[in-house]
């Protein structure tokens, strides 16, 4: 059995990736690198951020789905910032970012389409012990990416 059950997260992601990718090509160099959010990132470590969050996610759900649970699988969350740096998103090819994102997000709906929702009780256990089904973490995904999304568009205002 598959994931269809999350037709309005799998539609959601892609209605995001239509409406934000055109917007984010039309954004100056200016904007993108000199704006900064609460977390003091820029536009561009926002994006990557996302791409860190779909790399990650991606992961978990295709391991979760053969694997009971992920005790062991690293967390990044308490390492987001050094990701960022570590990956110099603030110096990488724009186009080639939101790409990345695009594609890595259009993946992850093929993930969440093709989930064997008999596997979505198993469970990944983040840096704080706290445990995350496979269900709550493919729920959870829309509302990271919207959040985030948001403040890009909070820095564009």
């Amino acid at each position: 059995m598959h994931g269809n059950n999350f037709i309005h997260i799998t539609d959601g992601i892609a209605k995001v990736l239509e409406t934000e990718e055109s917007l984010l090509n039309g954004l100056s160099v200016e904007v993108i690198t000199q704006r900064r959010n609460r977390q003091n990132r820029t536009i561009k470590q926002i994006l990557g951020h996302l791409i860190d969050s779909a790399s990650n996610n991606h992961q978990r759900m295709v391991r979760l789905q053969y694997s009971k649970d992920l005790l062991f699988f690293p967390d990044y969350r308490q390492d987001n910032d050094l990701w960022i740096a570590l990956q110099d998103y603030q110096n990488a090819d724009w186009v080639n970012l939101i790409q990345l994102w695009k594609f890595y997000n259009l993946h992850i709906v093929q993930v969440i389409k093709s989930v064997d929702i008999t596997k979505l009780d198993s469970y990944w256990c983040d840096f704080e012990g706290t445990k995350v089904t496979l269900k709550e973490m493919i729920e959870g995904y829309l509302d990271h990416l919207h959040l985030h999304i948001q403040e890009i568009h909070e820095l564009l205002d």
